[in-house]
């Protein structure tokens, strides 16, 4: 059959990404205490196309995916992407897999257990002399206003916040050690089940541990810049923590970012 794709274009228009997005799919992901999780995710695969091709081979990237979506650890998402690359005689491949990412987390008092949906994104490129891999993870924690605390003869207000990582890879680590370095970071961390003698902890905790939004930052960024439960420091990271303030019609937001 006639190959439309392969065919010459004359326009001399090179076009940095081509591809799919939006690719609803189930894979599997590592989980520390399990071994192996499933869960699903939205994809985005694309590779360059030189000028003089007319298009790419779109049923391609759907291939690959689907025979390595049971193996999608950090590593294995590289190699997916080097395929794709090859396959589509690209000089570059990239792509992005956001999912959530789910922990069974116990309750601090009664113990009860229970399972917590975090946000997470791959997102990877690779070419022949170089790859690069950054994984995002979302985290939800709680906050208590240190301001609050000290001006108020009883009592001060807190939040709901959302702390969001991005770190660029270059060994090994557990998405749970990460989301754990957050909650240490804030005044506590979100549970699905509390019972009373949980609750009551938990709310004494965050008393006891008052954060701006502009703390977390700084505290997750000093957990990031000293974590040890990888081979190698991380060499680039971003921190930013939105609140979403109780008693304002804003929301309070810091950032942060390092690179060697």
């Amino acid at each position: 059959m006639v190959d439309i794709q392969n065919s010459a274009d004359s326009r001399e228009i090179p076009l940095q990404k081509v591809g799919v997005t939006d690719l609803q799919y189930p894979v599997q992901v590592l989980d520390k205490r399990e071994g192996t999780q499933n869960t699903c995710a939205t994809v985005n695969l694309f590779v360059n196309l030189p000028h003089s091709y007319k298009g790419t081979h779109m049923s391609r990237f759907i291939e690959i995916f689907h025979r390595r979506r049971q193996n999608l650890g950090m590593k294995q998402f590289l190699l997916m992407l080097e395929e794709i690359r090859q396959s589509l005689d690209a000089e570059r491949a990239f792509g992005t897999m956001e999912f959530p990412f789910f922990m069974k987390k116990n309750a601090p008092v009664s113990g009860s257990e229970s399972i917590m949906n975090y946000r997470c994104m791959y997102e990877g490129e690779v070419c022949a002399e170089s790859q690069q891999f950054f994984i995002q993870v979302s985290v939800p924690v709680t906050t208590l206003c240190p301001c609050s605390k000290a001006i108020s003869d009883y009592g001060a207000h807190n939040q709901r916040g959302i702390v969001t990582v991005k770190v660029k890879n270059a060994s090994f680590f557990w998405i749970e050690d990460v989301i754990e370095a957050v909650e240490r970071s804030a005044s506590g961390g979100l549970y699905s089940i509390l019972k009373r003698p949980d609750e009551k902890f938990v709310t004494e905790h965050a008393y006891e541990n008052p954060r701006f939004v502009e703390d977390v930052v700084r505290e997750v960024y000093i957990e990031l810049k000293n974590f040890s439960k990888c081979d190698k420091p991380f060499s680039q990271f971003s921190v930013e923590c939105k609140n979403f303030e109780s008693i304002h019609s804003h929301n309070a937001y810091a950032y942060a970012e390092f690179s060697l």
